[in-house]
C-alpha cells in the first residue's frame, strides 16, 4: 500500500502508526480524550481558526460530506465524529474555536491545548506545520500539511482524504468503509493497526 500525504511527508506503509492517545481541551472548556470517542469513527482535521482558505475549504467539505450521507445513510453520518485540532493554541482559545466550529458543522468539535499537547498529536499522525514570521504578535501564518483522517471506532487508521479529494469521492469513501460495519471495522484494525510514513 502507498498514499501519498501533504507537505513532502512521503508514503504511508504497513511499519509505523498513525495516531494514538491524546487529551485536550474542546471548545466548550471540556476536557477530552481519545477514548471519550472509541465507538465512534473520527474524521480528523488540523489546521487553524486564522488559516485564509484552505482550511475553512477542508471543513466544509467534511460538513458537506456528512451533510450528503445524511440524506440516505443517517445512521453513517450519526457515527461520525468530525474533529477540528488547532494549530495554533496561542491565538485559537476555547472562545475563537467556539465561534469558529459553528460556522460549518452542529457536530464539528473544536479542540486545543498546550503547544507541547499540540505537538505530541501531531506528530502522532504525521502534521507538519510551521509558523511562518510574525508581521505583528497576532499577524502571521501557518504553513501545515491539509490531511483529513478518517479513525475507525477503535481509533486505528482506516484512510486518509488530502485537499484534492472531491466530495463526491469522500461520500463515497465515507459509506464504504463504513456500511460493513462489523466485519470491515475488525479487518481494517489489523491491516492498518501499524501504517508508516517512509
Amino acid at each position: 500500500m502507498s498514499l501519498n500525504l501533504e507537505k513532502g511527508h512521503g508514503n504511508i506503509n504497513q511499519s509505523t502508526s498513525i495516531g494514538g492517545a491524546f487529551s485536550l481541551t474542546d471548545h466548550t472548556g471540556k476536557t477530552r480524550s481519545d477514548r471519550d470517542f472509541l465507538g465512534k469513527y473520527m474524521l480528523l482535521y488540523f489546521g487553524y481558526t486564522f488559516c485564509p482558505d484552505v482550511c475553512p475549504t477542508s471543513l466544509l467539505s467534511i460538513a458537506s460530506s456528512l451533510n450528503e450521507i445524511k440524506k440516505t445513510h443517517p445512521e453513517i453520518s450519526n457515527s461520525i465524529q468530525p474533529l477540528f485540532i488547532t494549530l495554533d493554541p496561542d491565538r485559537d482559545t476555547q472562545e475563537t474555536l467556539a465561534q469558529y466550529v459553528d460556522f460549518f458543522h452542529p457536530s464539528l468539535i473544536g479542540m486545543t491545548g498546550t503547544n507541547a499537547q499540540i505537538g505530541d498529536i501531531a506528530k502522532q499522525y504525521l502534521i507538519y506545520y510551521d509558523q511562518q514570521v510574525k508581521t505583528t504578535t497576532n499577524d502571521y501564518l501557518i504553513d501545515h500539511s491539509s490531511v483529513i483522517y478518517l479513525m475507525s471506532r477503535q481509533g486505528h487508521y482506516m484512510h486518509h482524504f488530502t485537499h484534492d479529494t472531491t466530495q463526491e469521492e469522500m461520500v463515497q469513501t465515507l459509506i464504504e468503509m463504513t456500511a460493513n460495519d462489523a466485519d470491515k471495522v475488525t479487518k481494517l484494525d489489523r491491516q492498518y493497526s501499524a501504517v508508516k510514513l517512509r
